[in-house]
């Protein structure tokens, strides 16, 4: 499943700083639905994003009802010149639906 969106980006100070894009709400309807045949575990979907001309792999997460794509802060937003709160244009790719043992 390929998606395009514009989503806020912020940052999250935890054990584990890191970087969030918010996937709107629109999106999100079509993730839940896919989430139980593409995720690994807890509802996260692994995919393939391109923020500009920077790709890389990492995963949605679910995040209060919806999803956010964790982003890596030195890549993508550095070669973006991208600095928190800001809406950020995206592209993402997950796995296509597989089938599932008895299914």
């Amino acid at each position: 499943m390929e998606m395009e969106f514009a989503g806020e980006l912020y940052y999250w100070r935890g054990p584990s700083p890191y970087h969030f894009i918010r996937v709107p709400e629109d999106v999100c309807v079509v993730l839940h639905d896919l989430a139980p045949v593409v995720s690994y575990g807890w509802g996260v979907i692994p995919v393939s994003v391109r923020i500009g001309e920077t790709d890389f792999e990492t995963s949605l997460l679910p995040k209060d009802g919806g999803y956010v794509v964790a982003v890596k802060p030195a890549g993508a937003m550095r070669e973006r010149g991208l600095k928190w709160p800001c809406e950020v244009p995206t592209a993402a790719r997950a796995p296509a639906p597989h089938s599932r043992k008895g299914d």
